[in-house]
């Protein structure tokens, strides 16, 4: 039996899907001095897994994708963890 048959009428509901590079904590200074063209600094590199989350639950993990003028998500683990 697959997943989607499992769920029946809750197949067709809305969710929203967030990806999640990092977060940042700043002072009030800092965010107010934000301009066009700066940079905020992460804690995270390229290449690592962001995270993908679903109602705030973690839901798996990414990495950032180009494709032709879009950027997507490609998904490379679930969080299987209960």
């Amino acid at each position: 039996m697959s997943a989607l048959s499992e769920i029946g009428v809750f197949a067709d509901v809305l969710v929203t899907v967030e990806v999640e590079l990092d977060h940042k904590v700043v002072t009030m200074r800092e965010l107010l001095e934000l301009q066009v063209g700066s940079v905020i600094k992460l804690t995270r590199s390229a290449g690592e897994n962001i995270d993908i989350r679903v109602g705030g639950a973690l839901l798996g993990f990414g990495e950032i994708v180009i494709i032709e003028d879009l950027m997507g998500v490609r998904i490379t683990d679930f969080n299987l963890e209960e």
